[in-house]
C-alpha cells in the first residue's frame, strides 16, 4: 500500500482536529461536573446524584483514553516511537466505560450533553484505533517510514 504525501498530511489534519476537540471538551468537562454543575448535582435526588458523580468519572475516562491515543499518533508522526509500537495493547485506546441510557435520563440537560460527547469523540477515535490495527499488519519498512515522515515535513 502506498501513502501519498498529502494521506498523510491529511491524517496530521485529522488527529490534530481530534486532539483539540478532546482538549475543548476535557476543559467543558471539566468546567461543568467540577463548577457549573454543583446547582444540576444539588437539585438531584441521592441515587441521582451517584449517577452524576459515576458518570463524570466514566466522561474523564474516556477522555483521558482519546487524549492518550492521540499523543501517541503524534509521537510517531514526530519519529519518537515506531508504528509498529502503537499495535502494542498498552497504547492502542483503552475501552470505555459503558453508560446506561436509563440511568442518563435522570441526569440533567448540560451533563447528558458533556456525556454523550465524550462517547461520541471515543467511538470517532475507536473507529481510527481498529483501522490502523488493520494496517498495521501491512506497515512499510523504516525508510518509507522515514521517506513518509521527510514528505510531511516539506
Amino acid at each position: 500500500m502506498r501513502v501519498e504525501w498529502h494521506d498523510l498530511r491529511m491524517q496530521r489534519r485529522v488527529i490534530d482536529t481530534l486532539y483539540i476537540d478532546a482538549m475543548v471538551l476535557a476543559d467543558e468537562a471539566r468546567s461543568y461536573f467540577d463548577e457549573g454543575g454543583r446547582a444540576d448535582r444539588e437539585m438531584l435526588d441521592p441515587i441521582a446524584r451517584v449517577v452524576f458523580s459515576c458518570e463524570s468519572l466514566k466522561v474523564t475516562t474516556r477522555l483521558m483514553h482519546v487524549i492518550a491515543w492521540l499523543l501517541t499518533q503524534r509521537a510517531v508522526e514526530a519519529g519518537e516511537i515506531g508504528a509498529r509500537d502503537t499495535l502494542d495493547p498498552s497504547r492502542r485506546l483503552g475501552i470505555a466505560p459503558r453508560t446506561d441510557p436509563g440511568t442518563l435520563a435522570l441526569l440533567p440537560e448540560t451533563g447528558r450533553a458533556v456525556i454523550m460527547a465524550s462517547i461520541d469523540l471515543h467511538n470517532r477515535v475507536a473507529r481510527l484505533d481498529e483501522a490502523r490495527a488493520r494496517e498495521g499488519s501491512a506497515l512499510e519498512s523504516p525508510v518509507r517510514s522515514l521517506h513518509q515522515r521527510l514528505a510531511m515535513a516539506f
